[in-house]
């Protein structure tokens, strides 16, 4: 035991994981988020009638934006608008709408232009999964999820730049794990994904080289707790829905703090570097996440 204490190769080995440990944390853990800073900001975000971008749309209320809200059913819009208003949300609009028609972005950027006269926050948080009947992996599936889970993003971000370049304002991403970290039986949806990761870490070297002052907060979480995400894999994983509230919060102070990147859980960043170590996992490793019998029958 004692010579293992004094030996200078395992003492260098702690010391070196205690000082990283002490980084990872603190970096976490660093808290410079002013509450006031979104009281008046101009905020358009979409996706926001159920899960994560529900609970976004009142903590954006809470403190104070104006709010532009968009998704896909009016109904449920119509009632997170009312509770954003029961909030304090000084102004919210809302438009339904979507995201798989192409010339639907437009059509939702103008209109929060036109309500807001600007924008300091676009907050980008739409899904959908493939229309019921469609094979999974068909090249019909593909492009219908390409189009909203990522071709609209690119829309969207492409007609709210001007506004955000004039305000130095803010693009703020909710992507998926599977947009890092591919897992089986999701083949479609996590190309889409990875797609949105590797345009917006782009995207966001053109801005600095431009000189271009719009931050880009892409956001790494876990099944967002709404019908649309559950559903499509419900059966095939084990892993647990995140929890909408606190999912939600840690996007916006990670959007209000110009972060470049939010994981939520945060153990998900730990699982985005482990993947350099372990590209190609072997399938008992995978197993631990499957249910494998629901996953070949879907």
């Amino acid at each position: 035991m004692s010579s293992d204490l004094t030996d200078p190769g395992r003492a260098m080995k702690v010391l070196l994981l205690t000082v990283l440990g002490a980084l990872f944390f603190a970096y976490y853990w660093a808290d410079n988020f002013d509450p006031a800073s979104l009281q008046g900001a101009r905020v358009l975000l979409t996706g926001a009638s159920a899960g994560v971008g529900e609970e976004l749309a009142y903590h954006y209320a809470r403190l104070g934006s104006h709010l532009v809200l968009t998704a896909h059913t009016e109904a449920f819009l119509q009632k997170v608008v009312g509770n954003c208003r029961k909030l304090g949300a000084p102004k919210v609009f809302y438009i339904a709408a979507d995201m798989a028609s192409p010339e639907v972005p437009e059509r939702v950027v103008q209109f929060a232009l036109d309500k807001l006269g600007g924008l300091d926050y676009l907050v980008l948080n739409h899904l959908g999964a493939a229309p019921a009947g469609t094979p999974a992996r068909s090249t019909q599936a593909t492009r219908w999820l390409m189009q909203v889970n990522f071709l609209s993003y690119v829309q969207l971000t492409s007609l709210a730049l001007p506004s955000l370049t004039d305000s130095k304002g803010s693009l703020v991403v909710v992507s998926s794990l599977l947009g890092r970290v591919p897992t089986s039986f999701s083949s479609p949806y996590s190309a889409a994904k990875f797609a949105l990761d590797s345009f917006f870490g782009s995207l966001r070297r053109e801005l600095d080289v431009q000189d271009v002052n719009v931050a880009i907060t892409m956001c790494i979480l876990g099944l967002q707790d709404r019908s649309s995400a559950a559903e499509g894999i419900r059966g095939v994983t084990r892993a647990k829905a995140a929890l909408g509230p606190k999912a939600a919060l840690a996007v916006i102070r990670g959007g209000a703090t110009r972060a470049s990147g939010v994981f939520y859980p945060w153990r998900f960043h730990l699982l985005c570097l482990i993947r350099a170590w372990l590209p190609r996992p072997r399938a008992w490793f995978i197993r631990q996440e499957l249910n494998i019998t629901a996953a070949a029958t879907a």
